[in-house]
């Protein structure tokens, strides 16, 4: 499997996969308490610095879903979102309301599909 690039694999995950010119990415943040503010900025800086190692960056993003574990945060969520993303990059994504996180903690989680820099 050594066309598969994983990037700071650990037995259970890895930062992200790489294959055939795609990054494959999940992110939470890095802090457990804060509001929804100050995760997603968290989140977000952590997947900008993952897609620049694996050859990509946000202007590059193919598909995003956000998993959020209250809906009250989804207006805040969405204005730090486009506050982020370059003009004219939106991917498509999928916002998912989910009963719980891995961490009580986490208010949100991003799983993402990027293309490589040519």
């Amino acid at each position: 499997m050594s066309d598969i690039q994983r990037l700071n694999p650990t037995p259970r995950y890895a930062d992200a996969t790489v294959f055939n010119g795609l990054v494959h990415a999940v992110e939470v943040p890095a802090e457990t308490d804060g509001d929804i503010h100050a995760q997603c900025l968290s989140m977000l800086g952590q997947l900008e610095q993952t897609l620049l190692k694996a050859g990509s960056d946000k202007s590059r993003l193919l598909m995003a879903t956000l998993y959020v574990v209250d809906m009250a945060d989804y207006a805040g969520l969405n204005a730090i979102w486009e506050a982020w993303l370059p003009a004219g990059c939106a991917p498509v994504r999928a916002c998912v309301q989910v009963g719980g996180l891995a961490h009580p903690g986490y208010r949100v989680e991003i799983a993402v599909t990027a293309a490589q820099k040519p």
